[in-house]
């Protein structure tokens, strides 16, 4: 018999499936402090949690039975993470939970904004009947711009569809043969700007997406463009938004999320009369909350049975032989492929790794999700993607992921080699562990270098001519950009080459837009390790 203690409040069908094993005894108990829960946590298999208990390393230490903490819900920041690794106990969540309800609070707000609902309503109900200064537009043949087309951005898509609306779809992943089978337009978010009636985002926060929507953006907009916004704040600069409605550039605005939760009581979303607030309500509704609890226990019942189980947030145990070979490559397996990741153009198709040298004999899984989670974390933020829900996240997203080994290494005793295949472009990156120095950069695409990955970087492609290095050089220090050092990585005289610079700070995006218009340049892209 498993013994799961459920210490926070959650709906009892959300927990039935527990309550109705054979095997499975569930305690109650909400409200416990930490004391008290540390005082009967050792007689548990599993402890079920939402957000109020904080599960602390005194809390997880005292489990000698735990084997799992689950959390009802996405967030898992109330649970030490690194103390659950370390004593060996998986955390999960419930990441799919919120998907439907937070798509339909994503159309309502769109309704309510093409149709002036929340001050239609305040307006009448204040005894003023007004329908002239009420009239808004239709759904139907009007052009939908989702920014992010991942499962609740898909599920807006549909439904969006079904409304009679046109879809352009951007997502770092999406490809135009998944496009087609979805039945929308695959489009840049320069395209979805400039040419869309609506916009709806549903990407992570990331510094790749962290005011992506700004001034510059708002200046090339349709006219008359409504936003909506039930993902992330800050993903859309909203003192830049609001400047945009003032101007007339945009018609209005439906923002279920603010950069700051909860906004002063001055943030001029709360008095425009043009804009649409609603207090982070993605998530909430019975069956949502139902639904997080049911998919919680179910991998609760999975890792108590010792069966194949899914939404893990922290890595399993390694066996102690492996980790030993593998623990010293994590650190440079994520780096390469973040950096891999943050200077390749295009939809992630295929990620190909290959191990070289004495790696070739090693169980080598733990360390391709490392590598996996530096790519995809670029596209969709570190706490979205972890080492553990790496590979599935990369099959939900249809990329194909290839490993290759070889005991043949090079001039090193093991060499790490990623490779991204996009549907603009393929590039890659190797590395290795420098006794004494740690990791390196060996090879970018085909060029040899020598490149400590820690830092702010510049990666330049370019030809190789005279007189490149010095005007680089020149505009980086007109601009205040200093060079702490440079590699510069050729094949033939008079050929391509590249060139990676670390700086001692991170480079403006203008600056990068005049390198790239420099002769001979070909791309300049920020690498931040």
């Amino acid at each position: 018999m498993f013994k799961v203690l459920v210490s926070d409040p959650i709906s009892d069908l959300g927990i039935q499936q527990l309550v109705d094993a054979q095997d499975i005894v569930v305690d109650k108990k909400p409200g416990l402090s930490e004391d008290e829960l540390v005082s009967i946590i050792g007689e548990y298999d599993a402890l079920l949690v939402r957000s109020q208990t904080t599960v602390t390393e005194k809390i997880l230490e005292s489990g000698k039975k735990l084997k799992v903490v689950g959390r009802a819900g996405v967030g898992v920041d109330n649970i030490n993470l690194d103390a659950a690794t370390k004593l060996g106990v998986i955390v999960i969540n419930a990441p799919d939970g919120n998907t439907i309800t937070t798509c339909e609070h994503t159309f309502a707000m769109m309704m309510a904004l093409a149709r002036h609902i929340p001050q239609a309503y305040k307006k009448t109900t204040e005894g003023t009947w007004d329908r002239k200064s009420f009239l808004g537009v239709e759904l139907r043949t009007k052009t939908l711009g989702v920014l992010g087309m991942g499962r609740i951005g898909s599920e807006v898509a549909k439904r969006a569809k079904a409304f009679g609306m046109n879809i352009l779809g951007y997502d770092p992943f999406l490809t135009e043969e998944r496009a087609q089978k979805q039945g929308i337009t695959l489009a840049t978010v320069d395209e979805i700007i400039r040419n869309a009636d609506f916009m709806t985002v549903h990407t992570p926060l990331t510094p790749e997406t962290k005011h992506m929507i700004g001034k510059a953006q708002f200046e090339v907009m349709k006219p008359g463009m409504r936003i909506v916004n039930c993902a992330r704040g800050g993903i859309i600069d909203e003192l830049a938004l609001v400047d945009a409605i003032n101007a007339g550039t945009v018609a209005g605005a439906a923002f279920d999320v603010f950069e700051v939760e909860p906004p002063a009581a001055d943030h001029p979303f709360l008095t425009h009369p043009q804009i649409i607030v609603t207090p982070h309500l993605g998530a909430s509704t019975v069956e949502a909350q139902e639904n997080v609890a049911i998919d919680v226990s179910e991998q609760v019942l999975h890792i108590l049975r010792d069966e194949p189980f899914m939404n893990a947030v922290n890595m399993p145990p390694i066996p102690a032989e492996v980790r030993k070979v593998l623990e010293p490559y994590f650190e440079l397996g994520e780096t390469l492929g973040s950096f891999i990741a943050q200077g390749t153009e295009g939809a992630v198709e295929e990620i190909n790794v290959s191990y070289s040298g004495d790696l070739a004999d090693v169980d080598t899984q733990p360390l391709t999700r490392y590598i996996v989670r530096g790519i995809l974390a670029h596209y969709l933020g570190k706490d979205t993607v972890n080492v553990v829900n790496s590979m599935h996240t990369a099959k939900q997203r249809d990329v194909n992921i290839v490993v290759q080994k070889s005991r043949v290494a090079h001039n090193f005793t093991n060499l790490v080699t990623v490779t991204l295949r996009t549907n603009k472009e393929e590039r890659s990156a190797a590395g290795t562990l420098l006794s004494g120095y740690g990791p390196r950069i060996v090879q970018i695409d085909k060029y040899n270098v020598d490149v400590t990955p820690r830092g702010n970087f510049i990666l330049i492609s370019h030809n190789d001519k005279p007189g490149i290095i010095g005007r680089v050089g020149t505009l980086l220090g007109s601009n205040d950009v200093n060079i702490a050092t440079m590699q510069v990585g050729r094949q033939d005289e008079g050929g391509t080459a590249v060139m990676v610079l670390r700086v001692d700070k991170g480079t403006p995006k203008e600056v990068l837009t005049q390198l790239t218009d420099l002769p001979e340049l070909i791309t300049a892209k920020e690498i931040i390790i």
